[in-house]
């Protein structure tokens, strides 16, 4: 009898195109001031202060660190776009995120740096644990999301114009009406 290996499951619960991924890490004993100065340098760069929606991995839905057990452990809990594979490789050809990464991760036990794909993606693995369960609130990609926005905000635009009302009288138009009203 022929058995067939089934494909290794990638790391997180998926929902739709988006997988949560969560990782749990060992703060090295000495350094949780620096470790929460470095996390709080990071809540001040551009893309990830409050309001900012720049970040440099564009299929990161939001991406939070959580200091716990007296600043003894951190959580990186995130969700994402994709295959996990796509989403290494936008990581650790980010730059700036890839920077921010390692300024963080020194502060943990098992991190001694990122020299390769490779290393990365053991070092995370590592520290990765699946969800028991994962729900979201909204289907679609964070780029299906943003062009939702762009477009609601040129609607805005055009029912803002001075000349909207003639062309808005169309019943074809109705349905967004009927949508912009909420």
């Amino acid at each position: 009898m022929t058995t067939m290996e089934s494909p290794t499951p990638e790391p997180g619960v998926q929902v739709g195109p988006t997988s949560e991924f969560s990782l749990f890490f060992r703060v090295k004993p000495g350094q949780e001031a620096e470790l929460r100065k470095a996390l709080d340098d990071l809540q001040q760069t551009p893309g990830y202060r409050p309001g900012d929606y720049g970040m440099a991995v564009s299929t990161i839905h939001e991406a939070r660190f959580v200091l716990f057990e007296d600043d003894t452990r951190l959580a990186f809990i995130t969700s994402f776009d994709g295959p996990w594979d796509s989403y290494m490789d936008d990581f650790f050809n980010s730059g700036p995120t890839l920077a921010l990464f390692d300024v963080i991760f020194r502060h943990t036990e098992g991190y001694d740096g990122l020299p390769d794909l490779a290393t990365e993606k053991a070092f995370i693995l590592g520290a990765q644990e699946r969800a028991a369960a994962y729900a979201r609130n909204y289907p679609g990609t964070v780029k299906e999301i943003r062009k939702a926005l762009r477009v609601n905000a040129a609607f805005q635009q055009v029912l803002d114009h001075p000349d909207a009302a003639a062309a808005l009288a169309h019943p074809a138009l109705q349905p967004l009406l009927d949508e912009a009203a909420d």
